[in-house]
């Protein structure tokens, strides 16, 4: 049976609805204050269609426009719920060019404490050195460009392992260098 639009809905038909898991949901009411679900005995929350398009907006900030959670907070301080509402829907005003958050790409505390140099966006894995000793870790193959699709969060993510992937095969190639 199917409910009607203006109808409420339960944390599982809107996860489902979504694509996103449950506790996903709790987790983006403890940080966009917007979002208020109806709660009755029990703690259950039922969503009214204006929390629905305002998680549609979020999630398609979030997902398929590559904007943090600080970013879309930012959105809705600025452009408001409406906004967010209705990004989501065919046709509506993009947010932005770029994204509302534009902060740097910050080096990883365990990166600068092993003296490893940041890799950055288009940087040669094979060139980077340590700064303690200046040698070049050994090659770690080519570095193929980022898919298309990927949000700058995620892209971030990657590099982030990929430096860490780095400086353990630093760190490996070092103690098999090693005498026992």
């Amino acid at each position: 049976m199917e409910k009607a639009p203006d109808a409420f809905r339960t944390i599982s038909e809107v996860a489902q609805e979504l694509d996103v898991p449950q506790h996903v949901l709790r987790f983006w009411e403890s940080r966009f204050r917007e979002i208020k679900p109806m709660k009755r005995g029990g703690g259950r929350r039922y969503y009214r269609p204006n929390d629905l398009d305002l998680l549609r907006g979020i999630r398609h900030l979030l997902y398929s426009e590559g904007y943090t959670i600080r970013g879309v907070q930012r959105l809705l301080r600025e452009q408001g719920p409406r906004f967010v509402q209705s990004v989501w829907q065919e046709g509506a005003p993009p947010p932005s060019q770029q994204p509302a958050e534009a902060e740097p790409v910050r080096e990883p505390p365990e990166a600068r404490s092993h003296g490893v140099e940041p890799l950055l966006p288009g940087a040669d894995a094979a060139r980077a050195t340590t700064r303690r000793t200046g040698e070049a870790f050994p090659p770690a193959g080519p570095v193929a460009p980022a898919p298309a699709g990927l949000g700058r969060e995620e892209l971030q993510r990657l590099e982030a392992v990929l430096r860490d992937l780095t400086e353990c095969r630093r760190l490996l190639a070092s103690a098999l260098a090693e005498p026992v």
